[in-house]
């Protein structure tokens, strides 16, 4: 049995969760605050509201250079009456020649509080240590993003 490292981001936001739902769902508001700072998005095909393929082209602002992220949306469950929801897909990162490596899987669950709503984030099935140190990195530099959007 290989081992897999995971992941687990937990923020909270004083919005309801219809609110953080659309900020991590949306396509119009994905692309506000999705990739690390430092990266622009030069392609952004991400609807989370919906199960299908996913592609995301972020190039970094200094070195010019493109990063891809791909994947599959295999869950949607909207939050029903101002309850929790959850969003899952699969994630690889491409290589310089456009290569899909190593496959795991990110969910995004949103939930009310009583001064808001929580946004988990988890990141499952990295296939080494060093992948799982590099995506912490770079979820929390992305998340800074959410929390400017929400905060």
């Amino acid at each position: 049995m290989k081992d897999t490292h995971d992941l687990e981001f937990i923020r909270e936001y004083p919005v309801d969760v219809d609110r953080l739902w659309a900020a991590v769902t949306r396509p119009d508001e994905i692309v506000q605050w999705f990739g690390t700072e430092g990266v622009r998005l030069e392609t952004c095909e991400m609807d989370f509201t919906k199960t299908g393929p996913w592609v995301c082209v972020m190039v970094g602002k200094e070195s010019g250079d493109p990063f891809k992220v791909s994947g599959q949306v295999t869950h949607v469950r909207p939050p029903e009456s101002g309850g929790e929801g959850s969003v899952g897909f699969t994630w690889g990162w491409h290589d310089g020649d456009d290569n899909r490596g190593a496959e795991s899987h990110v969910t995004f669950t949103v939930a009310p509080t009583e001064t808001g709503a929580r946004f988990t984030l988890s990141h499952r099935q990295l296939d080494t240590l060093e992948s799982s140190q590099n995506h912490g990195r770079g979820w929390l530099s992305t998340l800074n993003k959410l929390d400017q959007l929400l905060g």
